[in-house]
C-alpha cells in the first residue's frame, strides 16, 4: 500500500504502555491517549480501574489478552483489527502492559501498521522490571555492585522460525558477573528450574535474587532468595505469573527481606 492510502486514511493508531498496573504510574500522555481513544485493544495485564478511570464511556473496549499458559487472542487478528479499525476512521490505542516496545510485541505491530500504510505514535510505559525492583528499595544499577542492566525474557519464541536455543543462559552468566550487570527476567516462573541451572554454571549459588509478583499492586508479593535456592523460593513462597525475577548483587542488603511479603513501597 502507498503513503497516498496512508495520508487518506481518516483513523489513527497509538500503543500505549499501561505500566506496571498502578493507575498512578500512567504517563500524562497515556492518559490523554487513553481518554481520546474510540476504540481501546487491551492485553490481559493491563488494569480494569485504568480502563474504569479514563475510558470514554462511548468507547469500544477490546479484550486481546495475551498471557503464558492460557488461551490467547492471536497476534494476526490483534494486528488485523488495528488495521481494519483505523481505516473505518477510529481513534485505536492498543493498550499494553508496561512498555510497548518490552517484550510487549510493539515492534511487530508497528511493522505491520506500516506494511499496510499505517503510521502510529508510540507512548511509553513504566516496564514491570524496572516497577518491580523499584518497589524493593532496590535500584537496578548501582555503581558499587552494577555497572548495567539487562532484561532478558524466560519465554522465547518457539515454533517455526525460532531458534533452537534462544538464550544461552551460561554465556549470559558468564557476561553478568564479569561485566557486573543485574539481570531482569520476564515470564521465567515457569522455566524457573532451568533458568537456575543454567545461570549457576557462570555466577555463584549465593548470588542474591527477588522475585516480585504483581508489581505496583496492592496484592504484590515478593520472595527474597539466592539463585541456588530459585525455584524452591518460587514455589515455597507461592509465587505465580505474572512475575519478574530480578538476579544480581545490587540485591544484597535487601531491606525488602525485612518487609512482608505482600508490601511494596508505591503506597497502594
Amino acid at each position: 500500500m502507498n503513503k497516498a492510502t496512508s495520508s487518506s486514511t481518516a483513523g489513527s493508531c497509538t500503543l500505549v504502555g499501561a505500566g506496571p498496573g498502578d493507575p498512578e504510574l500512567l504517563t500524562l500522555k497515556a492518559v490523554k491517549a487513553i481518554q481520546a481513544a474510540t476504540v481501546l485493544l487491551v492485553d490481559d495485564l493491563v488494569s480494569d480501574s485504568i480502563l474504569a478511570s479514563y475510558a470514554r464511556p462511548d468507547a469500544r473496549i477490546v479484550h486481546v489478552g495475551k498471557r503464558g499458559g492460557c488461551k490467547s487472542t492471536p497476534q494476526a487478528f490483534i494486528e488485523r483489527l488495528m488495521i481494519t479499525a483505523v481505516r473505518e476512521g477510529e481513534t485505536v490505542v492498543r493498550l499494553k502492559g508496561g512498555d510497548p516496545f518490552i517484550f510487549g510485541r510493539g515492534g511487530e505491530e508497528v511493522e505491520h501498521l506500516r506494511e499496510a500504510g499505517i503510521e502510529c505514535t508510540v507512548v511509553n510505559g513504566i516496564t514491570a522490571g524496572l516497577a518491580a525492583v523499584t518497589s524493593l528499595g532496590v535500584p537496578l544499577t548501582h555503581r558499587d555492585h552494577a555497572q548495567g542492566v539487562v532484561f532478558v525474557t524466560g519465554h522465547a519464541k518457539t515454533g517455526a522460525g525460532a531458534a533452537e536455543d534462544p538464550t544461552d543462559w551460561r554465556a549470559l552468566a558468564a557476561t553478568a558477573h564479569s561485566a557486573r550487570l543485574t539481570l531482569v527476567i520476564y515470564m521465567g516462573v515457569a522455566g524457573a528450574g532451568h533458568i537456575e541451572r543454567e545461570l549457576l554454571h557462570g555466577l555463584p549459588g549465593d548470588t542474591p535474587v527477588a522475585v516480585v509478583q504483581h508489581a505496583s499492586l496492592p496484592h504484590q508479593r515478593h520472595v527474597a532468595t539466592t539463585l541456588g535456592k530459585l525455584q524452591a523460593g518460587i514455589a515455597e513462597a507461592g509465587i505465580a505469573s505474572p512475575a519478574v525475577i530480578v538476579v544480581g548483587d545490587v540485591l544484597r542488603g535487601l531491606a525488602a527481606a525485612a518487609l512482608p511479603a505482600d508490601a511494596n513501597r508505591f503506597g497502594t
